[in-house]
């Protein structure tokens, strides 16, 4: 009989979904892929990628209390991109979306990796009683670890099913 799963199992695994998924959308495509926008104010792979990690990144160390490995590993200046290292790609212009072409997919699986790590890293140790701890009272009702990591794994999956998407066009 096998053992039941935590909530950490659960998390683990979709975390770990997410960069199996993040990996098979970016595999051998070359940077003017990443960035081709099938419209002006369309979102590019590489912009939806970068996305959704910096979202993941910035969420997990909030509520872990870390730095982001954004910062902490040095991926802000390996990207060069003409923004402040807090930003995460909420509510950008078409101009900004259109700023971020990733020299290459393995940068983005490189930095997509060391936030899955560490994501894991930190879910690893969450009991069910840590999942109603409130991270953020700025909502109403206040939102708990629970919440915030279930809303980031959707987040998540939604912006790679759109890369994967725009995958599919440009292939």
């Amino acid at each position: 009989m096998s053992q039941p799963m935590t909530a950490a199992d659960v998390l683990s695994d979709a975390f770990s979904r997410v960069r199996e998924l993040v990996a098979e959308t970016l595999d051998d495509l070359t940077a003017d892929q990443l960035a081709h926008r099938p419209d002006p104010e369309a979102n590019s792979i590489g912009w939806l990628i970068w996305h959704l990690t910096r979202v993941q990144d910035d969420h997990v160390a909030g509520v872990a209390g870390t730095e982001q490995v954004w910062t902490a590993e040095g991926y802000f200046e390996r990207f060069g991109l003409p923004f402040e290292a807090s930003a995460i790609g909420y509510g950008q212009r078409s101009d900004e979306v259109g700023a971020v072409r990733p020299s290459s997919p393995e940068l983005l699986i490189s930095y997509h990796e060391a936030v899955c790590r560490r994501s894991l890293q930190f879910v690893s140790g969450l009991t069910e009683a840590d999942l109603g701890r409130v991270v953020d009272e700025r909502w109403e009702p206040p939102v708990t670890l629970g919440v915030r990591l279930i809303s980031v794994i959707s987040d998540d999956l939604q912006h790679v099913g759109q890369a994967a998407y725009l995958r599919g066009l440009i292939r």
